[in-house]
């Protein structure tokens, strides 16, 4: 990724080339007709955006043929969010978030139909990377967006389609993320806030420069007794890095540190709405530890040569409690004649994993025919060795349907995975015309996934598997002046299947979540083509547009199947032929006055184009074996058509500023309803407003506040098919009374948090 130091010096370069021009021009006026005043010359910042995962010498937006949205960190701060996935769905365009794990630190993120989610068993569309660092788990490829702390964010690139250049799982799309330094952001500060639902938080940074060395610190404290029952989050997290810089060289190593304990709520039936805080059953628990080293540097041998590369180590641990409904309830051993007559069953998962790898990246600006022509080529590795181990307990429910143990946990799984993954990549930019650049692409992936049975029950478990693909890439851009952008490209993105989804694809043996592992056929690499067109500009200096017209073809897609719904969290992986994404976005902004105002629309419409049978007794349109057929045309469950979101910002004051958040989004399908044809029918759309202000007592103290959900809509944003056991009196368990029912993932009712910020220099 481009850092900002770049840019500042790309804008310095660009500003001393025009003053010299001036003072060239002023020397020959003078000679001519005696002194004359020179205007001063201001040159317009260019925005870089990066072209890879690594820092290079990155892109002018105006070459790049894709519709990028960039975050700043000033822009967070401006609203205080209290998640950076809650701004992602506020703020950037194509963004919904899903709660399916009922916890607001653990959101499904999904980017134009594509996913980046924590929970193992969602299949992943999107690479996130940190300082050039891809930190999707490569144990499920879920992405933990409780590990980073927010207040070590300063950019964020969101970039659609299947770029080869951010390697493995970009199906649909990257989201780069840009971490501080002491040199950009020097002297301190100290946050702290409180509000509704029990949550606290303190925020400490700090970053300085002492000659060519550099350092920058963020430790934070979050408390959250959770708007539900049973769903408190307790988040710790800590980001420091040191560096060097002198007028060629920049040295970097940082450490991003994580201890954090969350419990879900898990989706509710919908006949448990007299009470939308209540859980279904209770506990689940997941704690999340991670620590990662990462050395970057980068050296420019001349302004037209650079070298950068980084090596990174991660350790990251995962321990989780679920809590199920026994799904083999009442059911006959065949081989004994008993009667299984265990009610529920806590499952406990654990996760160990090292990864590790490196980067290197070689950047070159020349000519080519008297064409300016920018090449990047480099090499990367990631490699990572995982222990997963699974035990169960059997479990009886109290009143209040928590899952109580009545015996020791008995092991079911203990297996090891080795992901490996090698890359060779280049790009090249071609400046055809003044206004005409050329982009070509191309990345080969290389990965293989291993894994072996350590408890000696399993040993069919047993195997490796490997998978290789070239991925290339075109695009073109067109800039007839400063007013306007037009753009084309097509991209091909490749995701090969985790350990996960390759020990989990027998639908006669359907996994648990966390899954258990069998011994399974294989599954094929998913492959992704991308067709986007789309232009930017400016109608003012005032009024800025885009607008994009894209489609994803996804063939031998991989979907998580449910067999018995949301009250077990079983099934099983199976390619489902072709899937498709397609659609525009529109983006505003406009500012008058005191006023600015930002608007982003996007319409998708994302479906099954392969015909396939799957297993979903809880739909009611189910066959007498539990099937459904899934037809081309279908709706892709969990994501909404139209999304509306609408950002005003009133400065009321040089001190005093007031912001607002409008979001609407449509109605969606419900997972087990992937052929569409359930009685329930979708789950409705909804529109919710947030609201901000923030007020500058003194240049070092600014007083805070938001409100979230303001009129206090009761809304879902998930939902899946599923079996409720609880028919009873009270929701009591009820194994004779079991229900088909829509289970929703509650949206968080209205929230009020105030807080304040001291800065220091």
């Amino acid at each position: 990724m481009k850092s900002h130091r770049d840019d500042c010096r790309r804008t310095r370069i660009a500003a001393a080339i025009a003053g010299m021009l001036a003072m060239a021009q002023s020397t020959c006026a003078t000679a001519q007709s005696g002194p004359v005043p020179v205007p001063a010359q201001v040159m317009p910042a260019v925005t870089v955006v990066g072209t890879a995962p690594l820092t290079g010498l990155g892109m002018p937006l105006t070459e790049v043929p894709a519709a990028v949205q960039i975050v700043s960190a000033k822009d967070i701060e401006a609203q205080h969010p209290n998640t950076i996935t809650a701004y992602f769905e506020q703020n950037v365009t194509s963004v919904t978030l899903n709660s399916s794990q009922g916890n607001p630190y653990q959101p499904d993120v999904n980017y134009r139909g594509f996913t980046a989610s924590p929970l193992l068993g969602t299949p992943q569309g999107l690479s996130v990377f940190q300082d050039g660092v891809r930190i999707n788990e490569p144990f499920g490829d879920v992405v933990n967006w409780d590990l980073l702390a927010q207040s070590a964010i300063e950019r964020i690139e969101v970039m659609p389609g299947s770029n080869p250049l951010f390697g493995l799982n970009t199906l649909g799309g990257a989201i780069a993320i840009t971490t501080r330094n002491g040199r950009d952001n020097p002297g301190g500060s100290i946050e702290v806030e409180g509000g509704s639902f029990g949550r606290r938080s303190v925020v400490f940074t700090q970053g300085g420069q002492l000659g060519h060395f550099d350092y920058f610190v963020t430790a934070n404290d979050e408390a959250d007794q959770g708007w539900a029952e049973h769903n408190p989050s307790r988040v710790k997290q800590l980001f420091g890095k040191a560096g060097y810089t002198d007028a060629r060289t920049t040295v970097e190593l940082s450490l991003t540190a994580a201890d954090n304990e969350l419990q879900g709520t898990q989706t509710i039936p919908r006949s448990f709405l007299d009470n939308p805080r209540q859980a279904y059953t209770y506990p689940d628990e997941n704690q999340n530890r991670a620590i990662m080293l990462n050395l970057s540097g980068k050296h420019d041998f001349s302004d037209a040569l650079q070298a950068s590369g980084n090596a990174y180590y991660r350790h990251y641990n995962n321990d989780n409690l679920s809590s199920n409904v026994n799904g083999d309830y009442g059911s006959i051993d065949p081989a004994t004649g008993a009667i299984d007559t265990t009610p529920a069953q806590n499952v406990h998962s654990v996760i160990s994993q090292e990864s590790y790898g490196f980067a290197l990246q070689l950047g070159v600006a020349s000519k080519v025919a008297g064409m300016d022509n920018q090449l990047t080529a480099g090499v990367s590795g990631d490699f990572a060795n995982t222990g997963f181990t699974q035990y169960s307990q059997d479990a009886q429910f109290s009143v209040d349907r928590q899952t109580v143990g009545t015996d020791g946990y008995t092991l079911h799984t203990d297996a090891s995975t080795r992901n490996s993954n090698l890359s060779v990549f280049v790009t090249d930019t071609l400046s055809l015309t003044r206004t005409i650049a050329l982009t070509a692409s191309a990345r080969y992936n290389h990965a293989n996934v291993d894994i072996e049975d350590l408890s000696g029950m399993q040993p069919l478990l047993n195997g490796s598997h490997s998978f290789s693909r070239v991925n290339p890439a075109l695009g073109v851009t067109y800039n007839p002046g400063s007013w306007l952008t037009a753009y084309a490209n097509y991209s091909e993105g490749t995701r090969t299947p985790t350990a996960i989804e390759l020990a989990c694809a027998d639908p006669a043996a359907p996994c648990s979540l966390p899954n258990d592992f069998i011994a399974d056929p294989a599954l094929k690499p998913v492959v992704s083509r991308t067709f986007e067109v789309g232009a930017r500009g400016t109608l003012s200096s005032a009024i800025h547009w885009s607008a994009a017209l894209f489609r994803t073809d996804l063939h031998d897609d991989i979907a998580f199947v449910s067999s018995n719904g949301a009250s077990t969290s079983t099934g099983y992986f199976q390619n489902v032929g072709t899937t498709r994404r397609q659609g525009f976005e529109i983006n505003a902004r406009a500012q008058t006055g005191p006023l600015t105002v930002n608007a982003g629309y996007s319409y998708l419409r994302a479906t099954y184009q392969s015909s396939f049978v799957e297993q979903s007794a809880s739909n009611s349109s189910a066959n007498a074996q539990g099937n459904i057929t899934v037809h081309p045309g279908d709706h892709i469950p969990g994501i909404p058509e139209n999304t509306l979101k609408l950002r005003l910002d009133y400065a009321a004051s040089a001190k005093w500023n007031v912001g607002a958040n409008i979001l609407y989004r449509s109605s969606i399908f419900a997972r087990g309803d992937e052929n569409n044809q359930d009685g329930n029918g979708r789950i409705p759309g909804y529109a919710i407003v947030d609201l901000d202000t923030t007020y500058q007592v003194t240049k070092q103290l600014q007083l805070f506040a938001h409100v979230n959900n303001l009129f206090d809509k009761r809304y879902a944003d998930f939902g899946v098919l599923g079996q409720n056991y609880f028919n009873g009196p009270g929701h009591s368990f009820s194994p004779g009374a079991v229900t088909n029912e829509q289970f929703l993932g509650m949206g968080a009712p209205r929230g009020v948090w105030v807080g304040l910020r001291y800065a220091w220099k």
